[in-house]
């Protein structure tokens, strides 16, 4: 069975990442917290027995993800980069994707495994998350529609997306809800404490 993990992030850049979070704690602190959820995002990345594929938005260097295929996210918004690697992976004939952010300290391999395990009795699996998005989604087929006209960054993205999945009467698996860090109140106390 041919399983492939897809994670998006952007160039740990001063001043252009984790912008809301920033506005509290600093550029500085912003960042470095980005660079702690990218670390952990490749840990659990890495404990998944598939093919990970690293999609860029930036100049993102090869070494900081040995282990990952690296490939630019297309044009458009984040509807459109999302359905683009889909589309493109299912090219290369995978037979189940999935895809996470990097924002979700709580998300684990064992989400991960469990995902992939779901995704042979069911169309779609996604992963809501506490803030209205979804942290993860993964599919057996490409659905194009599961991305069409959303309001990406919203709190209906999740709700938008899954009632989108039930109008495609596609066989769905919900995961537990986990927490994104979007913002100073999504941190957890040892990040917080040096904030």
């Amino acid at each position: 069975m041919k399983e492939a993990l897809i994670i998006f992030v952007r160039n740990p850049e001063l001043g252009k990442v984790k912008t809301r979070l920033a506005a509290v704690v600093g550029d500085q602190r912003a960042l470095e917290i980005y660079k702690h959820l990218l670390n952990h995002t490749k840990e659990v990345a890495l404990a998944c027995d598939c093919d990970r594929y690293v999609f860029v938005t930036g100049n993102v260097s090869q070494e900081d993800w040995v282990g990952f295929t690296m490939e630019q996210q297309s044009p458009g918004d984040l509807g459109d980069k999302m359905s683009n690697a889909f589309d493109f992976l299912f090219e290369k004939k995978y037979e189940k994707v999935i895809i996470i952010g990097s924002d979700c300290l709580e998300l684990s391999g064992d989400h991960l495994i469990h995902a992939f395990n779901q995704l042979a009795y069911n169309d779609t699996v996604i992963g809501p998350a506490n803030d209205g998005g979804y942290y993860l989604l993964g599919m057996k087929k490409h659905h194009k529609a599961i991305f069409a006209n959303k309001i990406w960054g919203t709190e209906s993205v999740f709700s938008e997306t899954f009632e989108a999945i039930e109008q495609l009467g596609l066989r769905m698996h919900k995961l537990e809800y986990l927490n994104d860090i979007d913002e100073e109140k999504d941190l957890p106390d040892y990040l917080r404490s040096k904030a």
